[in-house]
């Protein structure tokens, strides 16, 4: 009886639609796993692009010299890195026109960061209504499985004069597989979800942080630039 019971004979002796559910089941775990690891490479490397850009940033060097440097590098930016780089090329830009007041420069240039912010974020994001979907829909796929199943079960048992629990027990068994697969499939992917929208949060603070300290950093240099072009005058 107990190997009778075992996983591998339940799943082979469920009738065709608990193996339909049980396999849509087996291929979105394995597709949110595949979308965990890859997320979590990706989130991990954001936090040390991060770490290492503000270091650079706040080291005193120059944002010229930085600007190119990440201008050679366009293929490896991501995150922060963008979001400087597309701000201090509309500052460029837009500080040599003449006519334009350092207040219309700077706005510029905060407009070009958040433009590239949220193109930032829409980055982070992806993949995770994916894991959210998993994780909210796969019991209930499950639990339809295991219905399925009881009812198909004592179906059968009614033709039959005499129906005993060992009768039952095999058909019950069955359709709870499906509930369990369910739950594999869904419990991982409430738990990345969880853990990666906190980290995307966590990035967006600190990528909305850096915004507010390099717009004050363009307005003290805009208006220095201002009054060297009066002195110059």
């Amino acid at each position: 009886m107990t190997s009778d019971l075992s996983i591998i004979h339940l799943i082979a002796q469920a009738g065709p639609v608990v193996k339909l559910v049980m396999l849509l089941l087996v291929v979105a775990s394995v597709v949110s796993w595949t979308y965990i690891f890859a997320k979590y490479k990706e989130l991990k490397t954001a936090f040390e692009v991060v770490d290492t850009f503000e270091k650079r940033f706040w080291s005193g060097m120059d944002l010229n010299e930085l600007s190119r440097q990440l201008a050679v590098d366009r293929y490896d930016r991501s995150g922060i890195e963008n979001i400087f780089h597309k701000g201090f090329d509309e500052y460029t830009r837009l500080s040599v026109q003449k006519g334009m007041e350092p207040m219309h420069v700077v706005e510029g240039a905060r407009r070009a960061m958040q433009a590239q912010y949220t193109r930032e974020m829409d980055l982070l994001d992806n993949h995770l209504p994916f894991l959210a979907t998993i994780g909210s829909t796969s019991p209930y796929v499950g639990l339809f499985g295991t219905v399925w199943g009881i009812m198909s079960s004592f179906q059968a048992l009614s033709n039959m004069k005499q129906a005993t629990l060992a009768l039952v027990a095999p058909g019950i068994s069955e359709a709870l597989v499906a509930t369990a697969m369910g739950l594999f499939a869904a419990i991982p992917a409430v738990v990345a979800y969880n853990r990666f929208s906190t980290n995307v949060d966590r990035l967006a603070t600190r990528y909305e942080t850096f915004m507010d300290d390099f717009t004050t950093v363009l307005q003290r240099q805009a208006h220095i630039q201002k009054n060297e072009k009066h002195d110059g005058a």
